[in-house]
């Protein structure tokens, strides 16, 4: 293994191995196609039948209760996904495995049918499992040894996450919006299978890295924003069982993840098909809230237990990652509005057309996004080709495709844009704001990190979720205007630049804390479970910002649009300042953990 990671680190791109820039772009392409199909999905299930690029006109409610499930499920695979790498593929098939996946469930997508859809989104689930936690396991597996270099790979890396999540929301969603839903797809799928192939040709670069399972069980725990990456090690030998777990922990893991999972199935089905898997009621509550919330009782009792039997310093830790852990929900269940209900304002409420200098000047600044980032990532390719072409030409060869295909989609978007008097803003546009202002904001939180100003876990995370709340205060003003039960407006962009802006800032507080002190506050034995309760918890927000953004229309008909996201504004603010009131207590549990 040595051997390998020293050969990897003989051909060097900008001071690390040239391996690091493959999976770079393997990352780029498949978060171009996951964010590029992701942010279209609201927009084409709610589209007007009748209109020039008609969609099927679901309701938003049941929309949004798909893409809930949808997005929470992505957050549970990678758990089984994991550990199925770990113990039996390898990290390197493992990533073959998902990007082929993932790659069939965006060509399914290309249909439009009833079965196209499910079946693209449960391909797209499955594949996501294989391939989100195991590029990451193959970087660490990477720097064993260079461990001083790893924090620098890993940015270099999440500058991949986000230049593919920037040019896949703006040119799948520009395709889409104007061409057809089918086209925006389509060009998901294409640099997914683009992706695959050229890691598929590059995969002997590696050598062992990543080829078989270790015999050491080993967790890899995310830091960063959203995308669970950077990860730290951490080892587990087989003969260490303290706090086992008990057959009636197993039982309750067992009776709590049906209850889940039955509901997060049974929600859109209900919705959308009228099919209920729990067709009962007890009281006032039907069969799905009673079993979501009994599946929630159950598991908290084994939580409570099992941290009932630890020692008090690993006991009062784990009650501090658990109450990290609840304020992740709320802040995930108001974060991803974005990708639906701020997408359906983006839409309906918000005033898109430019004309006159208005106009100009998005173009200009569009262009400036588009080419900019492009011309630098197209001169990295230049030097891994460079380095790498005797090796693996034919990796270098696709990836040299990809980039005349992706500039040639860029050409045709920028010159259609210039030949029109005004211009229309998409409704996808607005979901790059938040990757470009990662890219230019994370510098200046890093260094106010590193300072002695570094704020405590609890204070971040109350600064995080107050951030949160005032982006949708912007929302909440922009929008006392519109009257009760409005289903279409014309609010000024502006406000929708300042939601993001400040939703942004609010993710630099709070994306790279939670795990990172989740790191530094459990044992390492410990780190399996509580990785699983993490994602857990991530996967609560995504199915609650789901079933609270489709609620938008019951809002604004019954009070006011305002309303609905006064109620994103309060909320996530609340939590902050309790957040920021329980910092004593929460540094006492932490024991001494920064």
């Amino acid at each position: 293994m040595n051997t390998d990671i020293e050969n990897l680190f003989k051909d060097k791109v900008i001071g690390h191995p040239a391996g690091l820039f493959v999976i770079f772009f393997t990352e780029m392409w498949e978060r171009f196609s996951f964010y590029g199909m992701r942010i279209l999905l609201v927009l084409f299930l709610t589209a007007p039948v009748i209109s020039e690029n008609p969609g099927w006109e679901w309701p938003r409610e049941h929309a949004l209760a798909l893409i809930g499930t949808y997005g929470s499920l992505l957050y549970l695979t990678p758990i089984v996904g994991g550990w199925i790498a770990d113990k039996i593929t390898g990290y390197k098939w493992a990533v073959i495995i998902g990007c082929f996946i993932m790659m069939l469930g965006h060509a399914a997508m290309v249909f439009e049918t009833p079965f196209s859809l499910y079946a693209g989104l449960a391909l797209l689930i499955i594949g996501t499992g294989f391939f989100k936690p195991n590029m990451t396991s193959m970087i660490s597996e990477m720097y064993k040894g260079k461990e001083s270099k790893k924090d620098g790979a890993y940015t270099i890396y999440y500058m991949g996450v986000n230049a593919g999540a920037f040019f896949g929301m703006m040119l799948c969603g520009y395709l889409a919006e104007n061409i057809g839903w089918s086209y925006g797809f389509g060009l998901a799928g294409i640099f997914m299978l683009l992706g695959l192939i050229q890691f598929w040709l590059a995969k002997d670069l590696f050598g062992q890295i990543g080829e078989r399972p270790s015999k050491i069980h080993e967790v890899e725990i995310p830091k960063d924003l959203n995308e669970a990456e950077p990860f730290e090690k951490f080892e587990k030998p087989e003969s260490i069982k303290l706090n086992p777990f008990t057959t009636l922990d197993k039982v309750l893991i067992v009776l709590s993840s049906l209850g889940g999972i039955l509901y997060l199935f049974n929600d859109p089905l209900s919705k959308i098909g009228n099919i209920n898997l729990l067709p009962f009621s007890i009281g006032i509550m039907d069969g799905s809230n009673v079993t979501v919330l009994t599946a929630l009782a159950l598991f908290l009792y084994l939580i409570i237990s099992r941290i009932s039997r630890y020692t008090p310093i690993v006991r009062d830790r784990i009650i501090a990652v658990s109450v990290f852990g609840v304020f992740t929900v709320f802040f995930f269940a108001a974060f991803e509005q974005s990708l639906g209900s701020m997408t359906i304002f983006a839409r309906d409420y918000t005033e898109r057309t430019l004309t006159g200098s208005s106009a100009t000047t998005f173009k200009i600044i569009d262009l400036l996004l588009t080419v900019g980032p492009l011309v630098i990532i197209t001169w990295v390719l230049y030097l891994l080709f460079k380095k790498t072409y005797s090796k693996i030409p034919y990796s270098n060869i696709i990836l040299g495709v990809s980039f005349a295909f992706l500039w040639y989609v860029v050409y045709y978007k920028v010159n259609n844009e210039f030949t029109k008097d005004a211009t229309e803003v998409p409704a996808t546009w607005f979901g790059i704001l938040n990757s470009f202002f990662i890219i230019t904001l994370a510098p200046f939180f890093s260094k106010w990190w590193e300072s002695k100003f570094n704020p405590s876990a609890a204070m971040k995370y109350g600064i995080g979720l107050i951030l949160l709340g005032l982006g949708f205060g912007f929302l909440v003003f922009g929008t006392l205007g519109i009257d009760q039960g409005a289903k279409t407006a014309s609010v000024s962009m502006i406000f929708l630049i300042l939601a993001y802006l400040f939703h942004t800032m609010g993710e630099l507080c709070i994306s790279p804390v939670g795990l990172s002190y989740l790191s530094k506050l459990v044992p390492g034995r410990m780190i399996g479970f509580m990785f699983g309760i993490w994602y857990l918890a991530i996967a609560i927000g995504q199915k609650a910002a789901g079933t609270m953004g489709g609620m938008i229309d019951k809002i604004t008909e019954e009070h006011s649009l305002s309303t609905f996201f006064l109620i994103f504004t309060l909320v996530p603010a609340a939590v902050g300042v309790i957040s920021m009131l329980l910092n004593p207590v929460l540094k006492k549990l932490m024991h001494g953990v920064r």
